[in-house]
């Protein structure tokens, strides 16, 4: 939906006022995952997409038909349609898409709050009571005017609404927290309820410890990925916007020295690339304190291995030590800066999603400190 926001206010600023399809489940290999949003306006113009092609068109004439009621609906979309080949999905899969006539001013709002500086939000949408099971199953659209009104959840937590009762209040900001760490959208059961959880999360950021080669590389792959990126280092004729004319931000200074300046936190990601033990251990040492969700340095086994004795001098604990990835990346083979950079990037997203490879490492690393 975020990327439908400047389209959506050109739209309401002309008098449109387009109805809107979103994704709330998906079974099999479906081609769009939840929180895939479709906008419809009446004069036939559309933005977005439900499902790359396959049945935008009856999603259209969904949405025109809870126009004319005012009702939104969950309509079933998959392969054992009997209409599959013309509104169903080639792919095989099957979603779930909710249909509504307006786009609530609530959604927006979460919508806009992360690029605000207001922190993510995730709305909370009662699916109809009648909507097709969370089990596949049932290929008939439910339909109905939601049950309740949207809740927003906070990414510090905050509940606005209520489901009227605090245990399932709690349990749904768990959930809406979870989608907000993991930048999933998704429908989750509560109290016999189906609720779709949209998430908005503050952008993911990578910080990149040294503006060298690979940096260059890795800087452009993570942004066309939605992070945020800044690179830190303290040679002013590297950190140039002519070498990083994609970066977020650029800082000139010692890691350590910029980590409050730049708001180092829990959410972020760090590489350092710097391969000089006066920049990379003490970014290192900050990025571990101050719990960043990814700490990884380049060098080889032996220069870890070395590192690794120095920052337990320092006071490092072992604990912190399993968490600093290095050799740095998933070991994809190339050795080209492009190369290095996907390793990194992989990682980072192995990391953040619980992927393959980067769990497995870590395991690896806590048997052979306990051992």
């Amino acid at each position: 939906m975020r990327e439908l926001l400047e389209t959506l206010a050109d739209w309401q600023a002309a008098g449109i006022s387009p109805g809107r399809a979103v994704v709330v489940r998906t079974f099999g290999s479906a081609p769009r995952s939840e929180g895939a949003v479709l906008l419809a306006a009446p004069d036939g113009r559309l933005a977005g997409s439900v499902s790359g092609g396959c049945v935008e068109g009856a999603a259209y004439e969904e949405i025109e038909r809870a126009r004319t009621t005012g009702r939104s609906r969950v309509i079933r979309y998959g392969i054992s349609d009997e209409q599959a080949w013309d509104v169903g999905l080639a792919c095989g899969g099957t979603i779930d898409v909710l249909v509504e006539p307006s786009i609530d001013a609530a959604l927006v709002e979460a919508a806009q709050a992360p690029e605000q500086g207001a922190g993510g939000r995730a709305l909370v949408t009662p699916l109809p009571p009648d909507a097709p099971p969370a089990a596949f199953g049932s290929h008939e659209p439910g339909s109905g005017a939601h049950p309740a009104p949207v809740l927003t959840v906070t990414d510090d937590g905050r509940l606005d609404g209520s489901l009227g009762d605090p245990a399932l209040d709690a349990a749904l900001v768990v959930a809406a927290l979870d989608a907000l760490e993991r930048g999933r959208s998704r429908t989750i059961e509560l109290g016999g309820r189906s609720l779709f959880v949209e998430a908005f999360p503050v952008r993911p950021r990578l910080v990149v410890v040294g503006a060298v080669e690979v940096a260059r590389s890795l800087v452009r792959l993570a942004s066309e990925l939605g992070y945020d990126t800044v690179v830190v280092d303290g040679r002013a004729a590297f950190a140039t916007p002519e070498r990083f004319p994609d970066v977020g931000r650029l800082v000139v200074g010692w890691p350590d020295e910029v980590a409050d300046e730049i708001g180092l936190g829990p959410r972020d990601a760090v590489a350092v690339l710097t391969h000089d033990v006066k920049f990379d251990e003490p970014a290192i040492v900050e990025a571990l304190r101050r719990g960043c969700r990814y700490v990884g340095a380049v060098g080889s086994r032996k220069t870890q291995a070395d590192r690794r004795e120095r920052l337990r001098a320092a006071g490092v604990d072992e604990a912190a030590l399993i968490r600093l990835r290095g050799p740095i990346g998933l070991d994809l083979g190339g050795r080209e800066p492009s190369e290095t950079a996907l390793a990194i990037m992989a990682e980072v997203v192995a990391t953040r999603f619980g992927g393959s490879g980067a769990p497995m490492r870590d395991l690896a690393r806590a048997a052979e400190a306990a051992g």
